[in-house]
């Protein structure tokens, strides 16, 4: 393990105990519940920005090997701002539905009934909400890359070359149908078992794990196709 490694686990195991120790734990909430949009940005980007850069070392070695790192650390952050809009909606339709009896529940305020709330907010917000997510974020992706990270050649790029960069077969095949009910589903059930205010921070936490497994996911694709 390099420096450039051991730098960024420390980063992470940082952030961990920042959110961990009682003290700074209760700066974080407060900052949570005060400015949510902001701190949404903020978690997301840091820790999603921190998953790509895994990725870059993963792939070729280097952390900072692909261009474009800060625009996607500012796309992070407009969507970690969507997510705790989005989360919010989901959480707080499905206990009204539940509420008026359109959704099954547990009448005891037990694990169980919690458990079942949990499963039924990201089951639908998985179902409505990640797909169209998961497309715009290739989309944006694509369009930084591109670009080369430079603003001024991002907005020249044309739509359907991004569009045709796009591997639809492995998306469809793999990210929608797989890693949906294989893994957000189960993930986000963990997520909206935990206190409001560290959702979405877990969902920053998440993405760096998909971005692992999409990564050799990928990499054994293109080796089984050379072989």
């Amino acid at each position: 393990m390099k420096l450039k490694d051991l730098i960024w686990v420390f980063v992470i195991l940082g952030i961990t105990a920042f959110v961990a120790f009682p003290l700074t734990r209760s700066l974080f909430e407060t900052a949570t519940n005060n400015y949510p949009y902001f701190m949404g940005f903020i978690k997301t980007a840091i820790l999603a920005s921190m998953g790509e850069i895994l990725v870059n070392r993963i792939k070729k070695g280097s952390y900072f090997s692909e261009k474009g790192i800060i625009a996607k650390f500012i796309v992070w952050g407009f969507l970690g701002m969507v997510f705790v809009l989005i989360f919010k909606v989901f959480a707080s339709g499905i206990v009204a539905a539940q509420t008026v009896s359109l959704l099954p529940s547990i009448s005891d305020n037990n694990f169980l009934s919690n458990l079942l709330t949990a499963f039924l907010i990201s089951f639908f917000m998985n179902l409505f909400f990640a797909p169209s997510f998961m497309i715009l974020h290739r989309i944006t992706d694509n369009y930084i890359e591109l670009g080369m990270g430079n603003p001024k050649q991002i907005l020249k790029v044309k739509f359907s070359l991004v569009i045709d960069r796009i591997d639809w077969k492995f998306f469809f095949g793999f990210v929608v149908i797989k890693t949906i009910p294989l893994f957000w589903i189960p993930a986000h059930t963990i997520t909206f078992l935990l206190p409001e205010n560290y959702r979405v921070l877990m969902a920053a936490y998440l993405s760096i794990a998909l971005g692992i497994i999409l990564t050799f996911s990928k990499t054994s694709k293109v080796a089984s196709k050379q072989q």
